[in-house]
């Protein structure tokens, strides 16, 4: 009899302490979600770190989360690149990168970024860049110049050929004056 009850207890303990680990993956979510919006596979990273946890609990947590919309990598790459683009103007390409390291998917990153750049084009963020930048450095005097505003907006993200054309107006636009 007594070898029974012992079984019993020891399956309630391993029940009761996965009931707690799920519970702690969760607050934790909960935490680091709180702190800042993540993407999926950046906060399944981050539960992972943690040596209490498993694959199989983090999974879901992930998918508890999913259904009560805490977690959408559709509206954190949107709303992210939103966020950029509003606080400093930048390219799409480093948005894209941005994203990637965010470890959003490619798709997802895409379908994000198309949205972000019909509402505010590349031409008027370069236009705002291009303008900031001659408030801090002023106009390009010489060649130097003219190469430090193009390498910085090439950093910016900017595509070649936008950055090769408004510093060529820059420039135009001085030798006319």
């Amino acid at each position: 009899m007594r070898r029974s009850s012992n079984r019993s207890s020891v399956g309630k303990t391993e029940t009761q302490s996965t009931a707690d680990v799920r519970k702690r993956t969760f607050e934790r979510a909960v935490k680091l979600l709180a702190a800042k919006p993540r993407s999926v596979a950046e906060l399944r990273q981050r539960l992972l770190q943690s040596r209490t946890t498993d694959v199989s609990t983090v999974e879901l947590v992930i998918q508890r989360l999913r259904e009560y919309g805490y977690l959408d990598d559709e509206r954190f790459a949107f709303s992210y690149a939103s966020l950029k683009i509003k606080q400093r103007p930048i390219g799409r390409r480093r948005l894209e990168q941005d994203l990637k390291f965010k470890k959003v998917d490619k798709q997802v990153a895409d379908e994000a970024l198309e949205l972000v750049y019909t509402e505010t084009s590349e031409d008027d963020l370069i236009d705002r860049a291009i303008e900031k930048r001659l408030r801090v450095k002023g106009r390009p005097s010489n060649r130097m110049e003219a190469k430090s505003l193009f390498d910085h907006l090439l950093r910016l993200g900017f595509p070649y050929d936008l950055v090769s054309d408004k510093v060529r107006a820059l420039l135009a636009d001085d030798v006319e004056e």
